[in-house]
């Protein structure tokens, strides 16, 4: 059972739309009037039956506010549901599994560090990847018009998958 969902992103008025922040745009999304408050790091939400975290620290350290919530919470990795961007899928489609590689996504690297495993389950949201140029550039870059119409589909599949037992499994949008 998942005891603590943390949403991926970088905090900073500069990252807000960007491809980078699909977890922080989702979470904000899913809880529009919530009174998030500074804990472990992060923005932190406590819901009577799941705690939701937006680390604060940029994505290479997310590792540091989820180390400090397991922590204090006493969770497994089996127990932490972490919702990030993800260039290996393209944008529509979203997968959800358990462990796994990390694809080269620093904030994953940094939490798996932090945490010792690899064991905690994964939203990978798909924001797709430049057919050229710069990776870095391209995730940091904002969505377009029309990428912000299927991200709106894509979180209303977020929402469903997010409401009832996780099932690993890709999943896309019509």
């Amino acid at each position: 059972m998942i005891r603590l969902s943390v949403f991926l992103g970088n905090p900073g008025s500069e990252y807000r739309n960007t491809r980078h922040n699909a977890g922080f745009l989702l979470a904000d999304e899913l809880y529009p009037c919530a009174s998030w408050q500074m804990k472990f790091h992060s923005s932190f939400l406590s819901l009577p039956d799941m705690k939701v975290m937006k680390p604060m620290t940029f994505m290479n350290l997310s590792g540091t506010a989820v180390s400090e919530a397991k922590a204090f919470f006493k969770l497994s990795p089996e127990e932490i549901l972490v919702i990030h961007d993800d260039t290996e899928l393209p944008l529509g489609t979203v997968r959800v599994q358990e462990g796994g590689g990390l694809q080269g996504h620093k904030g994953l690297r940094s939490i798996k560090e932090r945490i010792g495993s690899d064991g905690f389950y994964r939203l990978r949201i798909g924001i797709g990847k430049p057919q050229h140029g710069d990776l870095a550039l391209f995730v940091t870059s904002p969505f377009k018009g029309d990428e912000m119409i299927r991200l709106s589909q894509v979180f209303d599949l977020c929402r469903k998958l997010l409401a009832s037992p996780l099932k690993e499994g890709e999943y896309h949008i019509s």
